[in-house]
């Protein structure tokens, strides 16, 4: 046995911003249960600092989690102009709707947009079906 299996896997708290894509809605109009939007829907992009962080490459499953939900998704490197450490993107789908708090501070709305989580690699887990979502 080694001594590296009994450390953690680094973790990383990030906000978390949300947003819509074309491609992603329109394999929705296909099949909310199809592959495409699997691979379209449940993937979060990260900054190549937060990457070395936590030891990932891009295309590697990460764990997303809070209070409120944990979900596996694949890791995707940020765009250049959307790159930001300590903030990552993920589409409106189930996938991020599942890590969204019930909490609305008196507003009513639940904050869809812009929320904390914490990642950390998934170490070849597999992405967290839509029916377990479900």
């Amino acid at each position: 046995m080694g001594f590296g299996q009994f450390l953690a896997a680094p973790e990383v708290k990030l906000t978390i911003v949300t947003y819509r894509d074309v491609f992603q809605n329109s394999a929705l109009e296909a099949s909310r249960f199809d592959e495409e939007y699997e691979q379209l829907s449940a993937v979060i992009k990260l900054d190549p600092k937060d990457f070395s962080k936590l030891s990932i490459k891009d295309g590697e499953t990460v764990i997303v989690k809070n209070g409120a939900e944990k979900v596996v998704v694949t890791a995707q490197a940020s765009g250049y102009e959307e790159a930001h450490e300590g903030v990552a993107y993920m589409v409106n789908s189930p996938w991020s709707n599942a890590l969204v708090s019930d909490e609305t501070n008196g507003t009513g709305v639940p904050k869809f947009k812009n929320f904390k989580a914490v990642v950390l690699s998934a170490k070849g887990e597999k992405v967290t079906g839509i029916k377990d979502i479900f």
